[in-house]
């Protein structure tokens, strides 16, 4: 197992996207977490409660919630997330592609610090459901999918314009092929009538084996909590421990790593410290310290120590990212926290940046000259891409950018240099190149303005010019 840069029973408080960059790659058996769902709604703890204070925005705007530098890594580095993004965004609105790019650039990480036989089970509802799969396939690849659980339960209101909505959905996913898995760790109790079944028919049948089954995709035995239950804290969306409880006897082992970035009134802390595990939680409500600890006396198993004292869990509360210590593996290239080398100004300018630049140099009679078949066209009908492609391990910064018309550039994809997309398109096949020595000659005047860009970069002109002003 890859050495962690962390301690076991950490609460990491802010936002979980920089302590999860910061983590070393690999280190985290299980991740069994409850994001937020978009469900375009507030949510408040129950006043004098616990969790009193506690409270977040499910609601997701593509101008006030989404950064440049996740939009341009996530076309140049995960290019199925970003398709799934877009169609999103088309199907459902901009809320859903905001909110799947706000949670797409998090699951990256997750994957990275998850060791090769771990897992992760996302918790969402219908709400998102189908995207978030979409999403987690592009993410972890559809092969790795394991089960979508479905969690039945009976609280909650009746429906008068559909059917009652009673279900939340798990997604399960693991890195690799070979994962941890332990159903009969899990295993649920026969119903009455049939125990008696069983017991009538065979003999001594009193082992827990005959009179327990294997829980299937469906589980309809655990139920959520209502206002009375002693699990209670006001949490808006607090879950059930036997939930989590199940999740984690099933994919792990005493010792393990678990970890859950949006821990919430801590359901996963407490039930991984009740199942002798390490775990990490992170949290950006400022009272996730106080329910943590309150309920690490209340809801675990307090435990004693050589001198028979009890002990509670120590939590470490930390507000700075982990330093990494590994070799700086990393989700995207260009969403790295610390860097091994200096990365010059002029490597970081955006995808917005780089098009108001490549467009000047392959300018011509008020279009742009395509570098791919030669054709003229608005700047509109223009996309940026590689000119070696990322396939290659090539960079993203502007001296490997160059403007194609969209025909070019989904010829292109991710795995032709721009001299094998001309190639193609002169093919009679294809018959797609219009002019081959202006679109040579445009890539010659992209290249000469990147490398102006590089040397002067500092002076107002360039400024200007990658302001598109």
């Amino acid at each position: 197992m890859a050495e962690s840069n962390f301690k076991s029973r950490s609460l990491y408080h802010g936002d979980n996207l920089d302590f999860l960059r910061g983590m070393n790659s690999e280190t985290v058996n299980l991740i069994a977490t409850d994001p937020p769902f978009n469900k375009n709604r507030d949510f408040h703890a129950t006043p004098d409660s616990l969790a009193a204070g506690a409270k977040f925005q499910d609601r997701w705007s593509w101008e006030r919630d989404v950064h440049e530098e996740w939009t341009d890594s996530i076309k140049d580095d995960w290019p199925a997330v970003w398709e799934v993004v877009d169609a999103a965004r088309t199907a459902y609105g901009d809320d859903m592609g905001a909110f799947l790019c706000w949670l797409g650039v998090r699951l990256m990480e997750m994957r990275r610090v998850l060791r090769q036989d771990g897992t992760l089970y996302l918790h969402c509802d219908p709400t998102a459901s189908h995207y978030i799969k979409a999403l987690l396939d592009a993410i972890f690849g559809r092969k790795q999918f394991r089960n979508e659980i479905i969690w039945h339960y009976q609280t909650g209101g009746v429906g008068r314009r559909w059917f009652g909505r009673k279900h939340d959905v798990i997604l399960m996913y693991t890195k690799d092929d070979d994962y941890k898995f332990y159903p009969d760790r899990a295993r649920i109790p026969r119903t009455p009538e049939v125990i008696r079944r069983i017991k009538s028919g065979v003999k001594n049948a009193t082992r827990s084996k005959d009179l327990s089954k294997l829980p299937m995709d469906v589980w309809t035995d655990i139920q959520a909590l209502n206002a009375m239950s002693n699990e209670r804290t006001g949490y808006p969306t607090q879950k059930p421990i036997a939930l989590y409880e199940r999740i984690i006897k099933a994919s792990s082992n005493e010792g393990d790593i678990v970890l859950d970035p949006f821990c919430g009134c801590a359901t996963t802390p407490v039930a991984a410290e009740r199942l002798k595990r390490q775990w990490v939680g992170m949290d950006i409500w400022d009272g996730a310290l106080d329910v943590v600890k309150e309920r690490m006396e209340r809801d675990t198993i307090l435990r004693s120590d050589d001198n028979n004292h009890v002990t509670l869990p120590k939590i470490h509360y930390e507000t700075e990212p982990p330093i990494r210590s590994d070799e700086n593996e990393i989700a995207a290239p260009t969403l790295r926290l610390r860097i091994q080398r200096p990365v010059m100004p002029w490597e970081k300018i955006t995808h917005r940046g780089m098009t108001n630049i490549l467009a000047v140099a392959q300018g011509s009679n008020g279009g742009v000259i395509c570098a791919g078949c030669g054709r003229a066209l608005e700047r509109e009908f223009m996309q940026l891409d590689h000119i070696l492609p990322k396939a290659e391990g090539s960079a993203n910064h502007i001296l490997n950018r160059i403007l194609l018309c969209g025909p070019c550039n989904r010829r292109k994809r991710n795995y032709l240099t721009l001299a094998g997309l001309r190639r193609d398109n002169k093919k009679k096949a294809v018959g797609w190149m219009k002019d081959e020595g202006l679109a040579k000659m445009a890539q010659e005047d992209a290249r000469y303005r990147a490398e102006w860009v590089r040397d002067f970069f500092d002076t107002a002109e360039c400024q200007v010019l990658i302001a598109g002003r």
